[in-house]
């Protein structure tokens, strides 16, 4: 590879102009890390709020800041004290939110915990739209909620990356789902494996009988009309997103965050399950490295209401 390579970086916080694309100087891996030359990446929403600055008070960039929390590429050189992967490995990467190298670019130096290795039935595209939403579904259904067979389970925000990947693993364990979602999206929905879909933007259902488990991806309002959904002693499990009350103790069941971190043993549960086609990866789109700042705008805006965009350096 040339000492070059490109790039999308911003040097401060702004709106998706502040993003630009062009050369950087192509990263050596330290021991611990490998050098991947990066062939897809995912547009994440953690993405765009980095970049906007609304997570400020929790992450101190280093600028010039690449974005991208995820990504899938070949290994082109291994650092010191790096067993376990040779040159021409097919991996998928994560990439720290604070650490100034992201995914939009083509090439990362990556800590090699965070690394994990592709099965052959996995593409670059599909590895790169499954890691980081794959993650937060695993650690969520599998750890968090322990999701049985047989329970009934509400995933709300079904068609999003990761609301969409929860859907199809709660299928997968055997129990039954529904799932919120725009009323244009049921369909697919209901195609990843939900027995019911709600649309959200019409009036609420009268039939909707009590859930074993509420998954809630939204917060805020979302959060709060979830509590009533539950059979008594039911279980909210919510993720990180708008501010929400606890109001367990008064409706009689358990809340629980699900704690998100980088875990290479998760996404290797999940890229395993890929390529044995029980996941399937949801592409909303792919985009050229250039129209990175375009493609954090859509994902902002709400544009993007299926799957992950992903961007190809």
């Amino acid at each position: 590879m040339t000492d070059m390579m490109q790039a999308a970086s911003y040097d401060r916080h702004g709106g998706p102009e502040v993003i630009g694309v062009g050369p950087l100087p192509m990263p050596v891996p330290a021991p611990g890390q490998v050098l991947v030359r990066l062939a897809a990446a995912g547009v994440a929403p953690l993405d765009w709020k980095l970049r906007a600055g609304m997570l400020a008070q929790h992450f101190n960039l280093t600028f010039p800041k690449i974005p991208g929390r995820d990504g899938a590429g070949t290994v082109v050189s291994v650092g010191d004290g790096v067993p376990g992967f040779s040159v021409g490995d097919r991996v998928a990467v994560m990439a720290p939110p604070a650490g100034q190298a992201g995914t939009y670019a083509q090439a990362i130096a990556a800590d090699a915990r965070l690394v994990v290795p592709l099965p052959d039935a996995v593409g670059f595209d599909e590895a790169a739209a499954l890691a980081n939403s794959g993650l937060s579904a695993w650690i969520a259904v599998m750890r968090t909620a322990q999701v049985q067979a047989g329970q009934r389970v509400l995933v709300q925000s079904g068609a999003g990356a990761v609301g969409g990947l929860m859907v199809q693993l709660c299928a997968h364990l055997g129990a039954v789902v529904t799932a919120t979602c725009r009323a244009d999206n049921m369909d697919y929905v209901q195609g990843l494996g939900a027995q019911r879909a709600i649309a959200y933007d019409r009036p609420w259902p009268q039939d909707v009988p009590q859930q074993d488990v509420v998954f809630d991806l939204m917060g805020g309002a979302v959060h709060d009309a979830c509590y009533p959904l539950l059979v008594p002693g039911g279980h909210l499990v919510w993720l990180t997103a708008a501010p929400i009350n606890d109001r367990g103790a008064e409706h009689g069941v358990r809340v629980t965050r699900a704690m998100i971190a980088d875990d290479a043993e998760a996404v290797a549960q999940v890229m395993a399950l890929a390529a044995q086609g029980v996941l399937r990866a949801q592409i909303a789109g792919r985009l050229p490295l250039a129209m990175a700042g375009e493609a954090q705008r859509r994902l902002a805006a709400g544009e993007v209401t299926r799957g992950r965009l992903i961007l190809l350096p």
